[in-house]
């Protein structure tokens, strides 16, 4: 009869063990992908501003420079104009001061929107790069906390089932 509550009270405690066990080990698991996600979303969120404001800073300095290169372009073209004859003046300062702004509008307008382009697909391929990256970290972990969880449970399984059957036989050789 004592051997009979010994091998009850062992399987107990070992049950017990291994589901305080598993519960721990699931807690720890899913706080470590939750800080990790967590962590994740806000590198992208502060990614996202620094890209934002590069941007903005981008399109801002991009237009200033046109600015000035048309001011020292329209400049330079009355000076020169204005040493030559009178009558070439008026004509040659029509002519270039049309195609200098022309061409410095459009060189910095093109300037300015390649740029912002190219920042625009950095931050598309940085942002698919790091949901890519969450996702699948967040798959592996888990597969691994079910096979985790497999494993135990086939441990307490063949522990019960050993414990049931030593028990048996020390009954067995005591009868």
């Amino acid at each position: 009869m004592v051997v009979v509550v010994v091998v009850v009270v062992i399987v107990v405690v070992v049950v017990v063990v291994v589901v305080v066990v598993v519960v721990v080990v699931e807690v720890v698991v899913v706080v470590v992908v939750e800080v990790v996600v967590v962590v994740v979303v806000v590198v992208v969120v502060v990614v996202a501003v620094v890209v934002v404001r590069l941007v903005v800073v981008v399109v801002v300095v991009g237009l200033v420079v046109v600015v000035v290169e048309v001011v020292v372009v329209v400049v330079v073209v009355v000076v020169v104009v204005v040493v030559v004859v009178v009558v070439e003046v008026v004509v040659e300062l029509v002519v270039a001061v049309v195609v200098a702004v022309v061409v410095v509008v459009v060189v910095g307008l093109v300037v300015v929107v390649v740029e912002v382009v190219v920042v625009v697909v950095v931050v598309v391929v940085v942002v698919v790069v790091v949901v890519v990256v969450v996702v699948v970290v967040a798959v592996v972990v888990v597969r691994l906390v079910v096979v985790v969880e497999v494993v135990v449970v086939g441990l307490v399984v063949v522990v019960v089932v050993v414990l049931v059957v030593t028990g048996s036989r020390v009954l067995l050789v005591a009868v």
